[in-house]
């Protein structure tokens, strides 16, 4: 599953071109990613900690499964063939919305994404890939709001973004 590239696009989600994604995150270039968040049916989220050798973001906790589609793939088929790849996980996801960020991060990388947000719900254990995970747990909402509240630093900048917005559109969250 190699994802050296990312496609570029503008603020409204056209696509422009594709660049080595290292270029990309070098020069702070807009373009796609996903991330994808999956309940279990106790109401509880899977995140999971970023292998440590990542080329940012290592050892910080995150959603179940973030990446970027290449060009010519379809979004939610691709999100759901990284999903599988990452956590060992076949389920359903649905698109929520979308939301564009900037922000400098660790190496003098610049995430600079136009992220589409897909929700599922599974009750399946992960069976992780260590390349790109370390570490995974299902947590409910007051405990997350908590450990994000106290340590903001040991997640990730997306994901610290993210989840308001999906606590709004997920009731039983």
């Amino acid at each position: 599953m190699d994802r050296n590239k990312v496609v570029l696009v503008d603020e409204q989600d056209h696509a422009l071109g594709e660049m080595d994604k290292m270029e990309a995150h070098q020069k702070g270039i807009l373009h796609r990613a996903f991330s994808i968040f999956i309940f279990n049916h106790e109401g509880q989220m899977l995140i999971h900690q970023r292998a440590q050798h990542k080329y940012h973001g290592g050892g910080l906790w995150t959603n179940a499964c973030c990446s970027h589609p290449q060009w010519g793939e379809e979004i939610k088929a691709s999100a759901s063939q990284r999903l599988a790849y990452e956590m060992g996980l076949k389920c359903d996801i649905d698109h929520l919305f979308s939301f564009t960020y900037h922000t400098p991060v660790e190496n003098n990388l610049i995430e600079h994404e136009y992220d589409y947000v897909f929700m599922g719900y599974t009750d399946d254990q992960p069976e992780f890939n260590p390349d790109e995970v370390q570490n995974y747990q299902w947590i409910g909402k007051t405990d997350l709001l908590k450990q994000i509240a106290e340590q903001p630093e040991k997640f990730t900048y997306w994901f610290r973004m993210a989840v308001p917005q999906i606590m709004d559109q997920v009731d039983s969250y």
